[in-house]
């Protein structure tokens, strides 16, 4: 008769774990933190050559790069300000997401682990006038796994773009591709007036603060829902 093997103790268990997942998500994070560096060196070199440009056209408008530290940069572009942000965790893709359909997720689920980076749309001003009542969307979100795979998540265009994820590799080329493409689609995204009714009481307080900060709180799309627009992220 056979022997039973005896079961794993938990703290073989949790070696193992540790030398597996644990050490994976480090390869996902350091791999994220090289690419977020390329961003912002692609990012730069866009704003510089887009800078050039447009003063030869209309010397009113700029377009300047700042980084903002290991973990987030930003472009302002005329009246639009595009914030990255990288996230210091790693996710796992949810299981409901159709590129787990995918050869590339099913033969190495550990490709379904991604770091991301966020991509928020504000109006220059909002900055510019520490409006800090203001409002931001979260236009993109890029992902990327240990091997420097990447997809992306967002609106219009960028939601379609960039979604093949077994054949998308992370380097200069397409790092530039995704900032012209998210640039392109923020400034096509228009402010919007708030409800009529939305602004039509205001306080003392808020009159008297009027010379310092706006009273009204201003985005882009005021009410704005992904959902409701064509494209949505998921």
């Amino acid at each position: 008769m056979a022997n039973t093997p005896e079961p794993r103790k938990p703290r073989d268990l949790i070696l193992d774990l540790l030398a597996t997942r644990s050490g994976m998500k480090q390869d996902v994070y350091a791999k994220c933190k090289e690419n977020f560096a390329l961003l912002k060196q692609e990012l730069k070199a866009l704003a510089d050559d887009l800078a050039a440009a447009i003063t030869l056209r209309d010397p009113r408008l700029k377009v300047e790069f700042s980084e903002q530290g290991d973990f987030s940069t930003k472009v302002v572009v005329a009246g639009d300000t595009v914030v990255f942000t990288m996230h210091t965790n790693v996710f796992r893709l949810d299981q409901s997401n159709s590129l787990w359909k995918g050869s590339y997720l099913q033969e190495d689920e550990q490709r379904g682990y991604f770091g991301v980076v966020n991509v928020y749309n504000f109006l220059s001003d909002s900055f510019r006038y520490n409006r800090e009542r203001d409002l931001g969307y979260l236009v993109a979100r890029l992902f990327i796994n240990r091997e420097g795979h990447f997809f992306v998540q967002g609106k219009k265009q960028l939601g379609f773009l960039y979604n093949d994820l077994g054949k998308l590799v992370m380097d200069a080329g397409p790092m530039r591709a995704t900032l012209e493409s998210v640039l392109l689609y923020v400034l096509d995204f228009d402010l919007l007036a708030p409800p009529y009714d939305q602004v039509s009481q205001v306080t003392v307080e808020e009159m008297k603060q009027v010379e310092a900060n706006s009273m009204v709180s201003t985005g882009k799309r005021l009410g704005f829902r992904f959902q409701a627009d064509t494209g949505e992220i998921t």
